[in-house]
């Protein structure tokens, strides 16, 4: 397959958004004056393909964050996830690692996150490749803050993408990235608000 990707095939985020949402505002793709951070370290500051967007959800901090953490309940409350495992026991931490998979036209992602940084209701940063027959992200790095807010959870999410693949049509892929990340934000703020019925 050609180092240029075709759209369709970049419609899928390693943020497991799965489907490219329609157009993404060009304002939301650039660079934050002041980063954000979780314990000091932040997405690649390097990367050319970059997103980051927030939304506020009306629900308990202690909600959002369980969702948000719990990786092996993902597929219950986001389509786009076909499976999460942990590959280690207990709560999520520094050091975690889950595999997840999600689908891409004509093949499915496999997804290796580890967690880099983690503060319990307050942020959490993860890295990995994500991998399928004729597509490949060498490193996306993730990271999500939570805030209360009066109303609920001010949710701020980041992603960076680098590999030469994606590289070679920056504009596709952050298209991609970002559409991925507002589904994701979409499906969060549903599922904490009570709005979606989860799956068992």
């Amino acid at each position: 397959m050609s180092t240029i990707l075709r759209p369709r095939v970049l419609a899928v985020s390693l943020a497991v958004a799965g489907v490219l949402a329609g157009t993404v505002p060009v304002a939301q793709a650039a660079h934050h004056a002041e980063p954000s951070r979780c314990g000091g370290h932040g997405v690649d500051a390097d990367a050319r393909i970059r997103y980051a967007s927030d939304v506020v959800i009306k629900a308990p901090l202690s909600t959002v964050w369980k969702l948000q953490t719990d990786v092996e309940r993902w597929p219950s409350w986001q389509p786009p996830v076909l499976t999460a495992e942990r590959l280690d026991p207990g709560r999520l931490r520094k050091g975690s690692r889950f595999r997840w998979t999600t689908p891409a036209p004509a093949t499915t992602l496999g997804i290796t996150s580890t967690v880099r940084e983690l503060r319990r209701h307050d942020c959490v940063l993860w890295s990995g490749p994500a991998v399928g027959e004729g597509l490949r992200i060498d490193e996306g790095v993730h990271l999500w803050t939570f805030k209360k807010v009066e109303g609920g959870v001010r949710v701020h999410t980041e992603e960076t993408w680098t590999g030469a693949q994606v590289e070679a049509d920056v504009p596709t892929a952050t298209a991609a990235l970002g559409g991925g990340l507002e589904a994701w934000l979409r499906d969060l703020k549903a599922a904490a608000e009570g709005r979606l019925t989860t799956r068992p």
